[in-house]
């Protein structure tokens, strides 16, 4: 080594020397782009800001791919592989879009096991550090409550998806054994109850300012409800008969106890909330059923309505992509340059009855003739189908369409040069002169949540998501009334609802009662991530999955050259879809298997 190399080394040595000398604890800087342990649990700020990141655990309906492809609601225009689960082929190692890397749905990756474990370790989290934070008492007990809330919601959460899991209180480290066993169904729902309990006994009626949008006691109140309605309906209670063999019954349904008390409760928890007294019906009592339409619209547009006790807010966001919030652009037709996802299934338009409360009947020759005339007023604020009135076109569209009509019908045209018939695509067709790659499979498009006053290719509306709102819990009362044989008592709350819609009131009895209900409950939290499990609960889903119907119209062509004002109509299968009696609940994916020895997989995997 030179002379002139080891002065160099010795000159940085005394230079580093020198450093540390006079800063000791250089090693010891804090990170740039996060907080200590100390710092969080030491500021009601950042304690708070902890609260509100659990919420992300909840996922919010405006997703790019809505629970309503997910079923017999509508269609997923992309697929990304939304049909092959409609099919029943997810597997243990190919939950496709339910996989946690899955990089296409927020909506699905949240729903995860793995993902939902996550927010469950930081509820455990904050319980393990919130009873030493130097915070004022009332501000420590409402974060309590919220977190017992989001405790109980991420627990809901998979037990709906999965069945029983483990039920995991503590925040495990590194050094902690992962190897637990699964919960029982019912092990579960009295903890996830309990839970809502808690949460109830802490939190406030009603918040104002910024607070409003957490958790409060009625939301908690209307989360056990709904548990409770889920736990005393059918699959719950099927000791897994639809898996003959599987040897663990007692993961994905009660193997005994009383059904009547189930239901019992459910009604009772649904009426605690009823009791409260300051949710109530938006707008009641319209006056036609045009004032019904706009009503229903709106409420979904509304900021803030009576119904309100469990909302997701947002503000406008750029740059986002597929992984946010823009119900407007993705759901929107093609020929307003709008994506065209989640689209209405001719089933679910099928549902809407006549404006006299009798069912549409296709084998009806006026009814299907003129099928869009005549129909419940939520079918209006909830589809667009062709002929209905949307919002402007776009500027280079307008030209082609200046009164902003939704064109899902093909137009037969006689080219006089070729002496032929040429068939002329509407608007928002896949045919499309706009765009061909987003158009409708079935021929309708979603009105409901969308705002006609903001022009969706550019904008995002700012509409909330409504995860619970009081027309829910009146149903779940008259459903768990249903099951007890109160049927006069159920009938009066399906009709409030229906006197909202400026419908007819239900006379029926019996199963046709039932029915009614069903079809009262599919029409009205229509696209709302309710039947999803609604059609599992029941388990009707082998008549749910059935091939997704969409509708073929043509304006032919009449003997004297002309296009015909009247067209025709076929319903047609428009995507392939099957039921397989596993799809009830999700596989527990692979990798958690191999991680935790202990888990028994879900039947039929």
């Amino acid at each position: 080594m030179t002379m002139k190399r080891i002065l160099y080394l010795l000159f940085s040595t005394l230079i580093l020397f020198g450093f540390y000398a006079c800063n000791k604890d250089f090693l010891n800087v804090s990170p740039k782009d996060q907080y200590s342990d100390a710092a969080v649990w030491n500021d009601p700020n950042l304690i708070q800001a902890f609260v509100d990141n659990i919420y992300g655990g909840i996922p919010h309906g405006f997703d790019i791919l809505m629970m309503s492809s997910l079923c017999d609601e509508a269609v997923f225009t992309p697929d990304w592989g939304a049909e092959n689960f409609n099919r029943g082929l997810l597997t243990p190692s190919d939950l496709e879009i339910f996989d946690p890397g899955f990089w296409g749905s927020v909506q699905t990756v949240i729903r995860s096991w793995k993902t939902q474990y996550k927010y469950i370790r930081a509820c455990n989290l904050f319980f393990s550090k919130i009873d030493q934070a130097p915070i004022d008492a009332s501000l420590k007990q409402r974060m309590k409550g919220e977190v017992h809330f989001l405790r109980a919601y991420l627990y809901f959460q998979l037990v709906e998806m999965y069945g029983g899991v483990p039920i995991i209180t503590q925040a495990y480290s590194l050094t902690d054994s992962f190897n637990v066993p699964r919960n029982t169904f019912a092990e579960c729902v009295d903890f996830i109850t309990k839970e809502c309990d808690s949460a109830a006994a802490l939190l406030p009626l009603q918040y104002s300012g910024d607070n409003i949008g957490r958790a409060t006691k009625g939301a908690a109140l209307a989360l056990k409800a709904r548990m409770l309605l889920y736990a005393a309906s059918d699959l719950f209670n099927s000791q897994a008969s639809w898996a003959p063999g599987y040897a663990h019954p007692e993961l994905v349904s009660y193997v005994g106890g009383d059904r009547m008390a189930r239901w019992q409760a459910a009604k009772d928890a649904a009426k605690a909330v009823m009791d409260l007294g300051i949710y109530d019906l938006y707008k009641p009592n319209p006056q036609s059923a045009q004032e019904a339409a706009q009503n229903y619209q709106q409420l979904f547009l509304q900021q803030s309505t009576p119904e309100d006790i469990f909302v997701k807010f947002f503000t406008q966001k750029v740059n986002e992509n597929w992984m946010g919030y823009s119900p407007g652009q993705y759901c929107q037709p093609n020929g307003w340059h709008c994506w065209g996802n989640n689209t209405p299934t001719q089933q679910m338009v099928d549902m809407y009855e006549m404006a006299d409360g009798t069912p549409f009947d296709w084998n009806n020759p006026a009814e299907a003739a003129n099928p869009y005339a005549n129909r419940d007023p939520r079918f209006y604020a909830s589809i667009l189908y062709n002929g209905a009135q949307w919002r402007p076109r776009p500027s280079d569209v307008a030209p082609l369409d200046p009164n902003g009509i939704v064109q899902t019908g093909y137009w037969a045209k006689w080219n006089a040069q070729t002496n032929s018939v040429d068939t002329i695509p509407g608007l928002d067709t896949r045919k499309s002169p706009i765009e061909n790659w987003n158009g409708t499979y079935t021929g309708y498009y979603m009105k409901k949540f969308m705002d006609p006053t903001v022009d969706a290719q550019f904008v995002h509306q700012t509409v909330p998501w409504r995860y619970i709102r009081y027309t829910e819990i009146l149903l779940d009362y008259a459903e768990a009334c249903l099951a007890l044989g109160q049927e006069t008592e159920a009938r009066t709350y399906i009709n409030m609802i229906r006197q909202r819609a400026y419908m007819p009131p239900i006379t029926s009895t019996g199963q046709q009662l039932i029915n009614d209900y069903r079809r009262e409950r599919a029409v009205e939290l229509a696209f709302e991530d309710q039947r999803f499990f609604d059609v599992r609960r029941w388990m009707i889903a082998d008549s749910a999955y059935q091939d997704a119907k969409g509708i073929l119209i043509i304006y032919p062509l009449l003997p004297d050259h002309t296009t015909s004002p009247n067209p025709t109509y076929k319903v047609y299968s428009a995507i392939h879809r099957a039921w397989v009696p596993h799809a009830y609940f999700l596989p527990i994916q692979l990798d958690e298997i191999n991680r935790n020895q202990k888990l028994i997989q879900n039947p039929g995997y």
